[in-house]
């Protein structure tokens, strides 16, 4: 961590870099509630740090609206990640693709656990830049399909193995490949991603592969047993706005609208 602004700019855009952007932009945006559901001060202390058209970032992402998106998202895997920290104190943590978020800040500020974030190599330099490596927090700049970085994680405790908006990213084969290499690696633990239907992987350029049901991911690695699917809009009764909060409830009913974005995590 470096005291300053941040060159944003500085970082290859490779079509997706950008997201990465968005997705705090938004958890910052949404902190700014009367009443937030992720409330996310890290990402407003990492928004006003990094050097960037934020206005135009602004119009490209719609935040009153996505805002509700992203936090319900983000609540629920860091729901499912402490009550898997409490049943596992000493558990590895593995963020998959972290991007910016503060996942870590959130779940352990003083860098008590064992805990990695994974992402690319620029990637990870813009976090060293934003926020600090202490205690037993590391950042490891490689790809997550890359075979060589799990041979330095402890292999000998549980895991929690967070994927938060990646693997809808990746080729199905790369998330088969994955996934083997992290269920071998370790004894036990759980996985939680995000996932999106079939309809919006054809309406959606940037994702490319997307699941029907957690019986997909079962398939593909048999050690993986589904615990929960939440479709995110099953949570709508958080959103503080009225209006937002009617229109989650309306696509609820909706099936394709419900499971267009569902939260999983599996247990092995």
């Amino acid at each position: 961590m470096k005291p300053g602004k941040v060159d944003f700019t500085a970082i290859p855009d490779d079509g997706v870099t950008w997201t990465l952007l968005g997705t705090l932009y938004l958890r910052a945006y949404e902190s700014h509630l009367p009443r937030p559901i992720l409330g996310d001060h890290y990402a407003v202390g990492a928004v006003e740090r990094i050097e960037y058209d934020f206005d135009k970032l602004k119009r490209r992402v719609k935040p009153s609206a996505n805002q509700f998106l992203v936090a319900l998202r983000a609540v629920q895997l860091d729901d499912w990640s402490r009550a898997f920290l409490e049943r596992e104190p000493e558990a590895v943590v593995v963020h998959l693709g972290c991007g910016l978020d503060s996942r870590m800040l959130r779940l352990d500020p003083r860098g008590a656990r064992r805990w990695f974030d994974v992402d690319r190599p620029h990637v990870i330099d813009l976090r060293r830049q934003i926020y600090p490596e202490q205690g037993d927090y590391t950042m490891i700049g490689t790809s997550v399909t890359d075979e060589g970085w799990l041979a330095d994680l402890p292999a000998d405790r549980p895991a929690l193995i967070v994927a938060e908006g990646l693997f809808p990213y990746l080729a199905e084969t790369e998330i088969r490949r994955l996934l083997r290499r992290l269920t071998d690696h370790f004894p036990s633990g759980e996985l939680l991603f995000d996932g999106v239907a079939p309809w919006m992987v054809r309406v959606s350029k940037p994702f490319v592969w997307s699941t029907r049901d957690g019986q997909d991911i079962e398939r593909m690695n048999p050690r993986l047993t589904l615990a929960e699917q939440v479709p995110i809009t099953a949570h709508r009764d958080r959103i503080p706005t009225r209006g937002y909060r009617a229109c989650y409830g309306f696509l609820n009913t909706i099936p394709a609208m419900r499971n267009s974005s569902v939260d999983y995590r599996f247990t092995f």
